[in-house]
């Protein structure tokens, strides 16, 4: 009877530990790797943020000097996901709002900021797509 109830309570465990294992795995890592590129940027550490971002975008836009001494200007002060949405091409919009202190002027303000998360399958991982937020309009 013992042995019956062991396998019957195998069983019924087996499915949900396989379905939480497959199923939802790309976006359970698609919430880490949001998190910890929010986690990135709210510490001010843009150079982590950086390799979150999709190597042809990095390579199309590289980073320079210039632009990291920009970014070590700036105190990030607040980072709320104002929205999430799953796009027809399995694309993920997450629009942003970033609220940044100038260290210098200890001027504030608030930015709003689109990323977009890519899954790439030949990495098996997410990249967001976007780059960095332009906290400048392009100056």
């Amino acid at each position: 009877m013992r042995r019956w109830l062991r396998w019957s309570a195998l069983l019924l465990l087996l499915p949900c530990a396989l379905a939480s294992a497959g199923f939802g795995s790309k976006s359970r890592q698609l919430d880490e790797m949001m998190a910890a590129y929010t986690a990135a940027l709210r510490w001010g550490s843009f150079e982590d943020g950086w390799q979150f971002i999709e190597p042809e975008v990095r390579k199309a836009h590289p980073l320079t000097e210039f632009d990291m001494s920009r970014y070590a200007q700036l105190q990030v002060t607040g980072y709320r996901d104002t929205g999430t949405s799953n796009m027809k091409d399995g694309s993920v919009v997450r629009d942003i709002e970033i609220s940044i202190t100038n260290r210098n002027t200890q001027s504030e303000r608030s930015v709003r900021y689109r990323e977009i998360w890519r899954w790439d399958d030949k990495a098996g991982r997410w990249w967001q797509t976007t780059g960095l937020p332009d906290f400048w309009d392009g100056q």
